[in-house]
């Protein structure tokens, strides 16, 4: 793992707030399955960690919480960046003898290996390793990726070391999102936020700063057009980017308002929504 690609300059994703059914069930998946740790937890609300010090996940159990909705915006996947393709192996070991049953799944994406897992109430999870940046392919300001099969044994080969919990240096890689246009959603993300295009798919974008593969991946799959879920529903409720500094930030909040974007800030951040209603909290480094 780089920390070029999550540290200033770039603009990244640092933190995942997701709508759970019951939040004691999610926490037996979270820590025991997942490996995270608990940073503090109330009012129905639970951060975890990998470090001991920095949130990546936050799971809510809302009031009335509805179970995952179908064909609507929101989360495909959060996605946990492990540090090296020994932690890979590690966890997939784990789940493997965990006998772990919610659809396993796994690619080559050339810029990286991935597992795809879901969890209890089928929020998407992706856990994967990043290849050196060395070794991607560029085509002019696109990189090349596509979705492969995984050397599975290759692997399973790499490590002998026994799965304990998250890696203290374990980031959240990127978000996968799901909107109802790509047309607004690229405007939102590149005119807005300053984010590049570096890859299309057939109905997908994928978005980052810096260089990076993708800090942001924005798909149609559920159906253009899909409307947002109920905010009590399983599912997103909001997710933060990482600005270097105020400047840069306040630039971004300037261009958003400038495009008729409404951006309100709450405490220390701002709070602004993409055309699909995702959530997104403009935070600085802590």
């Amino acid at each position: 793992m780089e920390n070029k690609f999550f540290e200033r300059p770039t603009v990244y994703v640092g933190e995942v707030s997701i709508n759970v059914v019951n939040l004691e069930n999610s926490l037996d998946f979270y820590q025991n399955i997942m490996g995270f740790a608990i940073l503090d937890r109330a009012d129905g609300k639970v951060r975890l960690t990998a470090n001991g010090k920095t949130p990546l996940l936050t799971l809510e159990q809302p009031e009335n919480v509805k179970p995952k909705e179908e064909r609507t915006t929101g989360l495909f996947h959060f996605a946990i960046l492990l540090p090296t393709r020994a932690d890979l192996s590690a966890f997939l070991k784990h789940i493997l003898e965990t006998e772990h049953r919610y659809g396993l799944g796994a690619s080559d994406h050339y810029v990286s290996e991935a597992l795809y897992l879901s969890d209890p109430d089928g929020n998407g999870i992706e856990v994967y390793r990043d290849r050196l940046s060395s070794e991607w392919n560029w085509d002019g300001d696109k990189v090349e990726m596509a979705t492969v099969q995984l050397d599975a044994e290759g692997l399973l080969a790499e490590s002998n070391e026994p799965w304990s919990g998250l890696p203290s240096r374990t980031v959240m890689g990127h978000i996968h999102l799901h909107v109802s246009d790509l047309d607004s959603t690229e405007r939102f993300y590149v005119d807005g936020l300053a984010f590049d295009i570096v890859t299309r798919y057939p109905g997908a974008l994928f978005a980052s700063t810096g260089g990076y593969h993708h800090h942001i991946g924005l798909n149609v799959w559920n159906g253009v057009g899909a409307n947002p879920p109920a905010e009590n529903s399983v599912g997103l409720n909001w997710f933060t980017l990482v600005y270097p500094n105020e400047e840069t930030r306040s630039e971004a909040v300037n261009r958003l308002v400038q495009s008729g974007v409404t951006v309100t800030q709450e405490s220390d951040f701002y709070v602004a929504k993409d055309p699909s209603s995702n959530v997104i909290r403009m935070v600085l480094p802590k």
